[in-house]
């Protein structure tokens, strides 16, 4: 599998881009912004969908210039689907930045959903916690988790926004990430790749037997 990371915007969020290899078509996950870079990296490849993890602004905001030249479909969890077209509730407002929104979705999510690429698959892990609506996505053949702002190396994402819930986050670390193999690798949505196995061993917030 073919896994190329761009950190994009003021916040260096980690945009996606997944497929089996270099002719085939992508998966981008959260084109988080500066569009023409993003635009620049699938150039001449076909987009066959575009994931975002959650509805925050800094996920999200390259979308429609993504969109607007590949016309592919657009996919949130159904929980956070509000918030691509509902006025600031992309969290924007909070950091000072202006609003930033998508279209609507073409497709909703929901856990167990699988999203295909040619012969990749990511099967949808709904795990609330920083957003309603917030999932990871697992390529278990090829052990690799897409964890969005879940979870991070070292810690997790913030509950602290409207629609976040701190107990729901231990809840969804405890039973969907968990109990992954220790060897699946985490791409999260901001900062460095970690292991299941790394923060298993030094994340406070992973479940202690």
């Amino acid at each position: 599998m073919l896994i190329e990371r761009l950190q994009l915007g003021a916040l260096e969020t980690n945009c996606w881009i997944v497929a089996a290899d270099g002719a085939s078509p992508v998966i981008v996950i959260d084109p988080a912004d500066d569009a023409s870079v993003l635009l620049d990296a699938v150039a001449g490849r076909e987009v066959s969908a575009i994931v975002l993890t959650h509805g925050h602004f800094d996920h999200l905001g390259a979308a429609r210039d993504l969109i607007g030249q590949t016309e592919a479909p657009l996919l949130v969890h159904c929980l956070d689907a509000y918030r691509l077209t509902s006025a600031d509730t992309t969290g924007g407002s909070l950091f000072g930045f202006p609003h930033h929104h998508a279209p609507a979705a073409d497709r909703v999510l929901n856990d167990g959903d699988v999203v295909e690429a040619g012969p990749i698959a990511l099967t949808v892990l709904h795990t609330p916690g920083h957003t309603e609506g917030s999932i990871c996505l697992l390529a278990g053949g090829e052990g690799h988790l897409f964890s969005g702002d879940t979870l991070f190396a070292g810690s997790v994402g913030r509950t602290d926004f409207p629609g976040g819930d701190s107990h729901a986050l231990l809840e969804s670390i405890a039973t969907k990430l968990a109990v992954l193999p220790d060897d699946t690798i985490v791409h999260p949505g901001h900062g460095p790749d970690t292991t299941i196995g790394r923060e298993r061993r030094i994340n406070p917030f992973f479940p202690r037997a």
